[in-house]
């Protein structure tokens, strides 16, 4: 009798399918992806990817990134109904009203918005490259930076330079306090404490590393170090277990649980494989600004990809 996994692997050689995950995706998701990465590296997959249909296993706004920088192929989501809060938070309309108030300045939009606001900015970043990309617009006066203030406080903090920030955050990471952190560095002693920069700066301050998830998957390769804290989304527990084995990984809170990410379902893969359903369509105005973003990021950080 076919199991799930069996129809899957099926319908993806009749549709010649790639399925791309995020490392926040629940374990079995990303046991049957193609590839498992952060942002920035399913942001490469999708520029590079060869295939008729791309099943994206994440968030609307990654869904959307793919069909940016794939307009020849279909990109289908499991569940339609996976979004994210923070990039709910900032529209195209509030953000040309900011750009408004201060002509000239150049955007920086955090991956983690819709393909509206990415159309409305200079260029993207995500949390592994954010400083290197606001670094590389040198002495521009102002920098607007959207939608993480969180995000743009780290940037801040290690550019020593103001930024104009918007107002949003993850509500997941908004859930750690830093208090939380010196109970768990109590019952770890020897634990090094890793935490994604979504974190509120109080919590970034407890930390012994601030990194994306992308730059806790490296780190985990090399580190003598043999139990850590992690703060941020439990799916990437997972991941790390399969990259490290002989470490021991311990989630900084329970709650750290982002129901979005955790909609999807292999029986919602397999349904999207067989029906294309639901494919994300961007309008070709709003793709081909977006992509000019989006590409710009993918430049200037492979221009200098160890920097």
């Amino acid at each position: 009798m076919a199991t799930i996994h069996d129809t899957i692997k099926e319908l993806k050689k009749q549709r010649n399918a790639v399925i791309l995950s995020h490392t926040y995706q629940p374990a079995e998701v990303q046991d049957v992806a193609d590839f498992v990465g952060d942002s920035y590296g399913l942001s490469k997959t999708a520029a590079g990817v060869d295939a008729d249909m791309i099943v994206f296993c994440g968030v609307r706004f990654m869904a959307e990134t793919a069909a940016v920088l794939n307009p020849d192929r279909k990109v289908v989501m499991p569940d339609k109904k996976a979004g994210c809060p923070m990039a709910d938070m900032l529209t195209a309309d509030q953000l040309r009203e900011l750009k408004k108030d201060h002509p000239g300045a150049p955007v920086v939009c955090y991956v983690n918005s819709s393909a509206e606001v990415k159309a409305e900015s200079t260029v993207c970043c995500t949390s592994s490259n954010a400083v290197k990309i606001v670094a590389s617009l040198g002495d521009a006066e102002d920098i607007i930076f959207v939608p993480d203030r969180y995000l743009g406080r780290f940037v801040e903090r290690n550019l020593h330079r103001e930024l104009i920030l918007w107002d949003g955050y993850c509500p997941t990471h908004a859930l750690i306090s830093a208090d939380s952190v010196k109970r768990m560095r109590e019952q770890h002693p020897d634990a090094e404490v890793m935490v994604h920069p979504e974190c509120t700066p109080e919590v970034q301050d407890q930390a012994d590393h601030v990194l994306s998830t992308g730059q806790m998957c490296d780190l985990v390769k090399t580190t003598a170090c043999r139990t850590f804290i992690v703060g941020t989304e439990k799916g990437i527990i997972h991941t790390l277990r399969k990259l490290a084995p002989h470490i021991e990984f311990v989630l900084l809170s329970p709650s750290l649980i982002c129901p979005n990410m955790k909609r999807t379902t292999l029986a919602k893969i397999a349904r999207a494989l067989e029906t294309g359903e639901t494919q994300v369509n961007i309008p070709p105005p709003i793709a081909d600004k977006a992509r000019t973003a989006i590409n710009a990021m993918l430049e200037i950080t492979e221009a200098s990809p160890n920097a």
